[in-house]
């Protein structure tokens, strides 16, 4: 039964973390919205 309360944080721990980390690259994107992106630089 203990088992069970694990899974249960590293699921909301992971959930958290995606959180925080889209929401920094999307910070990241708008501060680098005016550099040339080079996905977008293909022939």
């Amino acid at each position: 039964m203990k088992r069970k309360p694990d899974i249960l944080w590293v699921l909301v721990i992971i959930f958290g973390l995606g959180v925080v980390t889209t929401g920094y690259t999307q910070s990241l994107w708008e501060r680098q919205s005016n550099a040339p992106v080079n996905l977008t630089q293909q022939p």
